[in-house]
């Protein structure tokens, strides 16, 4: 039976003609958003880290070079925040990201190596390396911190009382110089607001100040010297100026800005590798077409009634329809993805644009995950022609239940965020998640949203979820095919 519907679908010159075109489209229009680039975030030179992420790396850092291995210990004071209010001043606010601890850094250099432990506005303790590494650590806004160096393997510890000592993690830096700059540090991110409900976004620079006492190194101790890393990205215009003093021991550190990595969402960088698909839902289009003339041509032309009195098993005239429909969408998908994905990435960053680094094997989800959600909606397109036996109202329900809501979730979001987010949980868009690419970091707070690339299932989950509406759609087909006359 699946031979004779390969016969079939080859025999219309039509149909192996959209194939060859959706696939076309995938990769065509790869070369084309390329030419839409921009430039995305403060500037066109992203500042990266050690692993090729897009990275923040702004603090105040009262520091000394230490050679080798040792410690640093250090009483730190819960932090005090500040944001300017609309009319001048500043307002005093918990920043939950604000950082004040201990940070052992390869350098002052923009985006080189580091493992820091420290106290938040009201994350507790966490245990930072390297941009995107975070260890939580004790519920706490102050106490004693310790970080120890042994080689490229630094160790953070926190205590409430100088005594009783916590081991919140152990980090390794490959290739840390034998000489790092090591000391104090206080960072204050931008002070961001979601409006519960909607897309509203709005952020203000910050600044914020924690106080250092009983400070003990066990390398030979050198001069302080304070440097503001980063420029501090800018604190209140009204607030004390980013810097240090130091009286009887005690240190009292300002900072602005941030350590960790750059988001996606509006206070980021916004650039994801589903810009270089943008000719997946062109593509979507004609296979949806191709899916549903499959089965709607044969009622149109009263062919149905040879098919079914050639097989009388309906089911398995469906089921034979399904599977060929799958494997050649899924061929013509696999084919543009897989020019598409590699070339969107190179044209992309030719015209100045940031993507976050890619492994291997996530390329090759995306351009097998794409092939394959496209096969899928095929085959909904199949069964939803069964059903209504009218190619065009097939297509239309095709576009209603997955381009429509995913125009709406991501393309242009003017779906609430509660609503964008319900729409790719249980729509066959979902299965768009195969798309993502971009990494949700706990350590920043910004708007993880499907508009900026964040999808709330996994790639699989939501695949699955797509899976699950064409069985559903099947399944109707079926019973449907066996009750109706042909």
């Amino acid at each position: 039976m699946i031979g004779a519907e390969w016969v079939k679908f080859r025999s219309v010159a039509g149909w192996v003609i959209a194939l060859v075109v959706a696939a076309a489209a995938i990769a065509g229009l790869s070369v084309a958003s390329g030419g839409q680039g921009s430039c995305f975030g403060s500037s066109c030179t992203q500042l990266l880290g050690p692993g090729g992420e897009a990275v923040s790396d702004s603090f105040y850092f009262v520091h000394q070079p230490l050679t080798g291995n040792g410690s640093v210990t250090v009483r730190v004071t819960p932090l005090t925040s500040l944001v300017p209010v609309p009319h001048g001043g500043t307002q005093r606010v918990v920043v939950p990201w604000a950082k004040a601890g201990i940070i052992l850094k390869a350098g002052l250099t923009g985006g080189s190596r580091y493992a820091a432990i420290m106290v938040t506005g009201s994350h507790g303790v966490r245990m930072q390396d390297d941009f995107t590494g975070d260890i939580a650590g004790p519920v706490m806004t102050a106490g004693w911190l310790r970080l120890v160096r042994s080689g490229s393997t630094i160790t953070g510890y926190a205590s409430a009382n100088g005594a009783a000592w916590t081991t919140v993690g152990t980090v390794t830096l490959p290739g840390l110089p034998a000489t790092v700059q090591g000391g104090l540090f206080v960072t204050s991110p931008q002070y961001t607001q979601i409006s519960l409900g909607t897309t509203s976004v709005s952020g203000s620079p910050s600044q914020s100040t924690a106080t250092f006492d009983r400070a003990a190194l066990t390398w030979p101790t050198a001069s302080w010297t304070g440097t503001d890393v980063g420029g501090g990205s800018g604190g209140p215009a009204a607030g004390p100026p980013t810097g240090y003093s130091r009286a009887d021991g005690v240190f009292t550190i300002t900072g602005s800005g941030d350590i960790a990595p750059v988001t996606n969402g509006p206070a980021g960088i916004g650039a994801t590798l589903s810009q270089a698909l943008g000719g997946v839902f062109v593509a979507l289009i004609l296979l949806a077409v191709v899916g549903a003339m499959f089965i709607t041509a044969e009622y149109r032309r009263g062919l149905i009634r040879v098919t079914l009195a050639a097989c009388p098993r309906r089911s398995r005239v469906l089921a034979a329809k399904a599977i060929v429909i799958g494997l050649v969408t899924f061929a013509a998908g696999l084919a543009g993805t897989a020019v598409a994905v590699p070339l969107g990435q190179a044209e992309l960053r030719s015209h100045g644009v940031y993507l976050p680094p890619l492994t291997a094997l996530t390329q090759v989800r995306v351009i097998v995950g794409t092939a394959a959600a496209l096969a899928l909606c095929a085959v909904l397109a199949v069964a939803i022609g069964t059903l209504t036996r009218r190619g065009g109202a097939a297509v239309a329900a095709v576009i209603a239940l997955i381009a429509v809501p995913y125009v709406l979730a991501v393309s242009i979001p003017v779906a609430p965020l509660p609503v964008a987010d319900w729409l790719m949980r249980v729509t066959p868009a979902a299965a768009f998640a195969v798309e993502g690419t971009v990494v949700q970091y706990p350590q920043v707070a910004d708007v993880y949203a499907p508009a900026f690339g964040y999808f709330p299932l996994t790639p699989l989950a939501g695949l699955a979820v797509l899976c699950g509406w064409a069985a559903l759609a099947l399944a109707l087909a079926a019973v449907a095919l066996n009750r109706r006359d042909a």
